[in-house]
This record gives C-alpha cells, structure tokens and sequence, in this order.
C-alpha cells in the first residue's frame, strides 16, 4: 500500500532507516534531483532517439546519486570518475556543433526551453547538494557530475536550436 502515514508528522526515512525532517537539506538535495529526474522524463519526449537514450541514461545515474544523498550507498553503485569523464566527453561532442558569442536568451524552441529549464533545476540541486556538503561529507564525484550535466543540459539546449540561437544584447533599448 503506497499510503503508509509515516509521513504525516512532517518527517520521512532515509534509505538507512533514519528519520529526519521532510524540510531537511538532505531531502532538499534528492527532492531536488528527483524533481530534474522528472522533468528530464518529458524532454526525453521531444527528442531523437540517440538523445533519448543518452537522457535515459543520466536518469539512471541521478536515481543513484539521489539514493547516495539518502544514505543508501550500500546499496547502489556510486558515481565514478569514469562517468564524469564520459560526461565531460559528451558535452565537448556537442560543443563542436555550437558557435557561441555571448549571452543566451533561452526558450528558442520548445526543446530548448524545456532543457534550459532541466539546467536550471541541475543547478539548484547542485545549490542543495553543495549546502549538505558544509554540514556532512558528500562525494566530490556528485557534486562534479551534477555541475558537469548542468553543462550537458546547456549545450544540448544549444544544440537544439541550431543556428538560430539568439543572444542576450545588453544595450539600452
């Protein structure tokens, strides 16, 4: 049964059997992650089936950063370097495609609005994760990957929208 009540006093599990507050920043951290995770569930509606595929797999590694952040690494494969790298790779692939000059205004295209808004929550859940780091140990390999897929997202928004990216003109109007 999906409705347990245990959560009605304003606090939840963890994956270790820890009980703490639904607003702590734990919580914060993976809520987070969970919210970019949905999210990148309608993107992968929009995309090519390589993209999807690419979209996919991150989702997977979000679910075991977000299960790491719940305190249950015993019980998933953590993110490794080797991922990071294969990030990193990804998001210099596409940037070959993509001449930037300046600012983006985002939201060209459908696709692009939504992934810009998907680079948005990875960097909030990044704020979060960072926050949780000043107060208890967090892998540096999270906090690399989710700054790393922040950039993916960006450049893949780019990628979307080809040449007709518009920039941000800071002179008066």
């Amino acid at each position: 049964m999906i409705t347990t009540k245990t959560g009605d006093n304003g606090k939840t599990y963890l994956a270790n059997g820890e009980r703490v507050y639904k607003d702590d920043i734990r919580v914060e951290a993976y809520g987070t992650l969970d919210e970019l995770n949905s999210y990148l569930g309608l993107i992968k509606n929009y995309l090519e089936a390589n993209e999807k595929d690419t979209i996919e797999k991150i989702q997977k590694q979000i679910f075991r950063i977000s299960s790491e952040l719940a305190k249950g690494e015993k019980f998933i494969e953590l993110i490794s370097k080797k991922e990071i790298e294969e990030l990193t790779l990804l998001v210099a692939e596409y940037e070959k495609n993509v001449s930037l000059k300046g600012f983006v205004l985002p939201g060209s295209n459908k696709v692009s609005a939504l992934l810009d808004i998907a680079r948005t929550i990875a960097r909030r859940a990044e704020r979060r994760i960072v926050s949780l780091s000043k107060k208890e140990k967090v892998r540096k390999e999270i906090i690399a990957y989710i700054n790393r897929l922040s950039d993916f997202l960006f450049i893949l928004a780019r990628n979307s929208e080809k040449d007709k990216i518009k920039y941000v003109d800071f002179k008066k109007e």
